[in-house]
């Protein structure tokens, strides 16, 4: 699209050092499809003020202790505050350990930077916990891809898959996946899988990532489905991510970074499509960084 053009215009010149051609210069372009940024709510900021004050008490016994901390945790997560929001976390499983929910939160915050082990013990705890949580599956896979465990990665993702065929997001995560291996086989197996979709949002995402589909085709779609800022924000930020990995995977870093801060910039902090478009982004930078060091030293 024009518009990515323009957006990606300043990446391309760092990465490739190269002036913007004359063509580029003149193009047209458009605003790319947004939303308002998602801000903090009136009732997060009370519910938070509120907890802040009830664990002032010393009174509590622990098992109340504990679930306030997982809930101001939680809030604190919602709006990006993931520090405090760990911090929370820790307070809470050290007053009770039998929680699932958190081990999984904590396996998706190493991941994010790049502590993998880590993450596994945490989504491994979760399972320990309770077998059948699909999110802790999914997350483990994920954790395996960006750990570089891309055969106990498939393994894992497509078990997750075949428990739900008809989830477009398992779908995807395990094309993601499978590319790391054999680009042209994930693609037919995404296409086979494509083929008996469902009428579910996310499948329009996996025609934008086959490229079945024309990207003004697939924002119109999405404009087109809601009128909430909130749901559009959300949308977009899915959008994004994975129309920033196909143009990752056909090596258009430029589009996939302006692609990858788009999906930042509506604040929709506890979706997956959020919190790894940050890591997604210091890989590419250190595949970029290896390769001007390769041809500087040859």
């Amino acid at each position: 699209m024009n518009w990515f053009r323009l957006v990606g215009l300043g990446v391309l010149l760092i990465l490739s050092g190269c002036a913007a051609t004359t063509q580029e210069q003149q193009s047209g372009w458009v605003y790319p499809p947004m939303a308002v940024p998602l801000q903090p709510s009136i009732q997060h900021e009370v519910q938070i003020a509120r907890l802040n004050q009830l664990l002032l008490r010393d009174d509590l016994p622990d098992d109340i202790r504990a679930k306030m901390y997982y809930e101001r945790g939680s809030y604190y997560d919602s709006v990006g505050l993931r520090d405090l929001a760990r911090l929370d976390f820790n307070q809470s499983l050290n007053l009770n350990p039998v929680q699932p929910d958190i081990f999984n939160l904590l396996g998706v915050y190493f991941t994010q930077v790049g502590e993998f082990d880590a993450a596994y013990e945490a989504f491994d705890s979760t399972l320990e916990l309770e077998p059948g949580n699909q999110y802790a599956e999914r997350n483990r896979a994920i954790a395996l891809y960006y750990g570089g465990r891309a055969d106990l990665a498939v393994e894992e993702m497509t078990k997750h898959y075949l428990d739900d065929p008809e989830d477009p997001f398992r779908a995807l995560w395990l094309y993601i996946i499978e590319s790391e291996q054999d680009p042209e086989g994930a693609r037919e197996h995404l296409l086979e899988r494509y083929q008996q979709r469902t009428e579910q949002w996310g499948w329009v995402l996996v025609a934008i990532m086959l490229n079945d589909v024309s990207e003004e085709v697939a924002f119109k779609a999405v404009l087109d489905g809601t009128r909430d800022n909130s749901v559009l924000a959300q949308r977009l930020t899915e959008t994004y991510f994975y129309l920033a990995k196909r143009y990752q995977f056909a090596g258009d870093y430029a589009n996939a970074i302006a692609l990858y801060k788009l999906a930042l910039s509506f604040n929709v902090y506890d979706y997956v499509e959020h919190r790894y478009s940050f890591l997604e982004l210091g890989r590419i930078f250190t595949e970029v960084k290896a390769r001007r060091s390769t041809q500087e030293q040859e």
